[in-house]
């Protein structure tokens, strides 16, 4: 970590947090993953050695703490006291970037929404009884990433990206900015329907529930910065 040789607070926190990668990192570990590859998986593009250098550095910050992982593979990695109070900084941040920079295509990837959505957002109690498997196809991303599978089945949901042998229920065809801009909670459902940004076949009972089976947890100020 770069040392700006200042005493001021700004300047210190920013040798901690200011290294790329750095702020996914700890978001990430604030948001429930405690192991190597669930870091990873909510940084997609890291290198393995870049993250494990980032991970050395914030243990030796004081800001999260590691111990052996029980099942004998690795470690696990925890936010200490100093780590879970950068969660306002985090939310700063997020609240800042809704109000100030502009979501762009470059910054949209179908399969890392759905991701979210499955890790953070998934309403599980919402879920159908019987399991549910939805095909999301992004025509306008590349061939290799432009179709996944949603199992919704309580605990055992997840994203696959090749067919994971289940029959589906249900396809939703969408531009990935738009169902981007749905996660984020600057446009509804139904608008989206609307214009045809998304279009969903399937039963109709099934249709009209999936939208509620997302928690849109934005918070209600970074709404009204998106609607302004």
């Amino acid at each position: 970590m770069k040392n700006y040789g200042h005493y001021c607070p700004v300047a210190r926190a920013s040798e901690i947090l200011a290294e790329r990668w750095t702020p996914i990192i700890i978001n990430s570990l604030l948001h429930g993953a405690t192991t190597f590859t669930q870091v990873a998986d909510n940084a997609p593009g890291i290198p393995r050695s870049l993250l494990t250098s980032r991970l050395r550095a914030l243990e030796r910050a004081g800001v999260i703490e590691t111990s052996p992982n029980p099942s004998g593979r690795g470690s696990l990695y925890r936010p200490t006291p100093a780590g879970r109070d950068l969660a306002e900084v985090m939310n700063a941040m997020g609240t800042w970037a809704e109000r100030w920079v502009e979501l762009r295509p470059d910054h949209v990837d179908g399969g890392m929404i759905l991701d979210s959505w499955c890790r953070h957002s998934l309403a599980r109690d919402r879920l159908p009884e019987n399991r549910v498997v939805a095909r999301f196809d992004f025509p306008d991303q590349p061939k290799k990433v432009n179709q996944f599978w949603f199992i919704f089945d309580g605990a055992k949901s997840e994203i696959c990206r090749t067919h994971p042998g289940f029959e589906e229920d249900i396809v939703v065809t969408a531009e990935s900015m738009a169902l981007a801009e749905w996660h984020l909670g600057h446009i509804e459902w139904v608008d989206a329907l609307r214009t045809e940004k998304i279009t969903v076949s399937g039963p109709p009972r099934l249709s009209r529930a999936l939208p509620g089976w997302n928690r849109r947890s934005l918070p209600a100020e970074v709404r009204s910065y998106a609607a302004s």
